[in-house]
């Protein structure tokens, strides 16, 4: 759940304790994982859900903890959990990086001894349940009605649907000798598949070269991405959520009528990348991943009496083994911690 690597080469609080003569304790923290919570704002008769999975690990200025046993500056993960309760009751809800913020900010003003903060928060993707009249032929005095769309349809007051498209999360950390909280927004989960214009070809022809050149294929993937931030102020993240999600999927299919050309899952992905850091001049970095989910044409050649002709209609989805394709695009003279 954790990106323990954010904790990583931290210059707040003490870095390394000499335990012996042999050994130093180069890394440490603790923290609850994993706290559940839905948070209802009833106004009036229309209702807002939002619900997290949250994770909160700190890091104290002492290692008293583990070289003596002594408990005594530890804030046990079950407080942490309650502090999340209770600061949700006490504030709202408005999204995942302002809540995480508002998490790490308070651990560092309520505990002097806590040196560095950081905390892991994943939205669960629930949406309103849009009702729409269609004008199929009904008895008298009756509708038909769809609940499965969404656009420009009446939004149901307090219901809604689990729409895993993607899944939401973000990472702060928050350190006392920090000018400004470390943020990092994600998506992942984001799968897409399009059934024409992707073609891979004229890569290295060698001894070890089995794939023939492909000028048409079936191109889906499961894209991973997130992104820091090098200003948040008056920033809002839920409108930058959903340009980067548009981004990728723009660049993936292009016009709906039209489409684009991929002429690799490296080009499209960097066009994403670079059209987001065009788009939000407060990100400083994106980093994506795009593993192939092959579909493989079935051969029907074996077969020509009973179904004769070529095949381009029938594919065999394998997930494993899959290319796995990756990028991170920076700013020029900004360091990310991506």
């Amino acid at each position: 759940m954790f990106a323990h690597k954010l904790f990583k080469g931290s210059k707040s609080g003490p870095q390394s304790f000499i335990t012996d003569s042999n050994y130093c304790i180069t890394d440490h923290g603790y923290g609850k994982d994993a706290v559940k919570l839905l948070h209802v704002l009833r106004n009036g008769p229309a209702h807002s859900i939002k619900e997290f999975e949250i994770g909160t690990h700190l890091k104290l200025d002492t290692q008293k903890d583990y070289l003596k046993g002594d408990n005594s500056d530890i804030v046990a993960t079950d407080s942490q959990k309650n502090t999340i309760y209770l600061l949700a009751k006490k504030h709202g809800i408005q999204n995942p990086e302002e809540f995480a913020i508002l998490l790490s900010k308070h651990f560092l003003s309520k505990y002097s001894h806590v040196n560095e903060v950081h905390v892991h928060v994943e939205e669960y993707p629930w949406q309103r349940i849009c009702q729409e009249e269609t004008g199929c032929m009904e008895p008298p005095g009756t509708t038909n009605s769809n609940f499965s769309s969404f656009n420009n349809r009446q939004k149901h007051n307090h219901a809604f649907v689990f729409t895993p498209t993607a899944l939401r999360y973000c990472d702060v950390v928050c350190s006392r000798d920090a000018a400004s909280p470390t943020v990092i927004s994600g998506l992942k989960g984001l799968r897409v598949l399009k059934t024409t214009q992707s073609s891979f070809v004229n890569f290295v022809n060698d001894e070890y070269r089995s794939l023939p050149d492909q000028y048409d294929r079936i191109f889906s993937t499961v894209v991973d991405s997130s992104w820091e931030y090098s200003k948040t102020e008056n920033l809002k993240f839920c409108n930058v959520w959903n340009i980067v999600r548009n981004v990728i999927i723009k660049n993936f299919a292009g016009d709906p009528y039209v489409g684009v050309t991929s002429p690799s899952v490296q080009h499209t992905l960097y066009l994403a990348e670079k059209e987001v850091l065009d788009m939000v001049p407060q990100i400083s970095a994106i980093s994506m991943t795009m593993p192939n989910k092959h579909y493989f044409n079935f051969d029907t050649k074996p077969f020509q009496g009973l179904v004769p002709g070529e095949n381009n209609e029938v594919f065999i989805p394998v997930d494993k083994p899959h290319g796995t394709i990756y990028a991170q695009l920076e700013r020029k003279d900004m360091q990310s911690k991506l």
